[in-house]
């Protein structure tokens, strides 16, 4: 499949820190996925006080929702402002301090300690800062994470993942010669490439 103009393209980061000021954020569901309530047998498995990882959270509200279920919340998004949104959105309590690993990083951590949201570069983070996940919610990070860079993302979503994690993704079907995304199209046959 021809995934046309895309494979070049590049989002900077300002123009997603942009995205938000704007408030042009037509990613952003109010009420969560309902793909996260339909798979959420298949995230949790079974198990009970996972860690949960959510790549590019933005101010997703299913982070409340998994963290008020007992389950450990981790998120990183480049835009402090859609961080600061989800806990004032939420009334939750929140600290935030510097993440001495990181150059500029920050983590915003709610009181209660359950949900930790760092401020940054997916790609400045690792194993060593976040630790590994039982579960990944990729609601809207890989088909807006830049193509030239997917392979660079999947290999560093594999570190992060413990041996029996549970990995849901949510991507987009169309054609990708009449939208330049994001979202791109990320062809199924990719996926198996990146994830095996």
């Amino acid at each position: 499949s021809d995934i046309g103009s895309q494979k070049e393209r590049v989002v900077t980061e300002e123009e997603w820190l942009q995205k938000w000021e704007m408030g042009n954020i037509g990613f952003h569901k109010e009420q969560g996925h309902p793909l996260l309530q339909k798979y959420l047998d298949v995230l949790l498995n079974g198990r009970s006080g996972l860690r949960i990882f959510f790549p590019l959270c933005g101010k997703a509200v299913e982070m409340k929702w998994l963290a008020d279920m007992g389950h450990n919340v981790v998120g990183v998004e480049v835009s402090e402002q859609a961080l600061k949104e989800f806990f004032s959105e939420h009334s939750l309590p929140y600290y935030e301090e510097p993440v001495p690993e990181i150059s500029g990083g920050k983590m915003f951590q709610s009181t209660s300690g359950n949900i930790s949201l760092y401020c940054c570069s997916i790609y400045d983070l690792s194993s060593s800062i976040v630790g590994k996940f039982d579960g990944v919610w990729d609601r809207g990070a890989l088909v807006a994470v830049n193509p030239c860079d997917r392979q660079r993302y999947a290999s560093l979503m594999i570190s992060l993942m413990e041996k029996n994690s549970s990995y849901l993704l949510v991507t987009v079907s169309y054609d990708p010669n009449k939208h330049k995304g994001p979202p791109f199209y990320v062809p199924e046959s990719e996926i198996k490439s990146l994830f095996g």
